[in-house]
């Protein structure tokens, strides 16, 4: 049996915690046990990504077909950055949704919610998202709910930043059970909010 594949595509403007919260929780619940494999990929080739508080982070390759899908977000409220430059452009929605169809179950953190619309994958799904981002994200016909976390089955959905670590450490549980999960989040020392869905 292979490792369950998780890849976390960055972008320029990408926000740091929205990708390392998960990849931590994720590369920590390897080391507990759990079969799977992280990866911070791009959508193309590149050496270096510029996060959106000049933090320089080296991507380990380019996206693949991964199992899980996270999609971070970062820039919405600034023209031509981040999720804002990532929507326009059109590219990597596309991308999302291609890994959505070919059976990945596919995961938002923050504003990354914007780029999973343009892929049209929330349409009449509750989904959440930064609170910067919720008007837009209502006008892309998705049911916004004040959560935190937001299970719909093979779309997840996480509010705010920090919001990514409960979303990983639930997906930990979904998928490789309590115990993990809640070693990790022992080790981290992070008190957990409540999933909807």
């Amino acid at each position: 049996m292979t490792d369950t594949t998780v890849e976390i595509v960055l972008f320029d403007g990408v926000d740091e915690l929205d990708a390392i919260g998960p990849y931590e929780v994720f590369e920590n619940a390897a080391q507990a046990g759990a079969d799977l494999e992280t990866s911070l990929v791009t959508l193309e080739e590149t050496d270096i990504v510029t996060a959106s508080h000049d933090l320089r982070v080296e991507p380990q390759g380019t996206l693949g077909d991964p199992d899980l899908l996270v999609v971070p977000g970062g820039g919405w409220t600034t023209a031509n950055e981040g999720v804002r430059a990532i929507v326009e452009d059109g590219v990597l929605p596309d991308a999302v949704d291609e890994r959505y169809a070919a059976g990945a179950t596919v995961a938002s953190v923050c504003t990354g919610a914007m780029i999973l619309a343009e892929a049209a994958l929330l349409e009449g799904r509750p989904a959440a998202t930064h609170p910067v981002a919720v008007d837009d994200l209502e006008a892309h016909a998705a049911n916004v709910v004040d959560e935190r976390v937001v299970d719909d089955g093979d779309v997840l959905t996480a509010g705010g930043v920090t919001a990514g670590i409960d979303l990983a450490l639930w997906l930990v549980e979904r998928e490789f059970g309590e115990d993990v999960a809640s070693e990790v989040s022992a080790k981290m020392a992070y008190e957990r909010g409540e999933v909807f869905g």
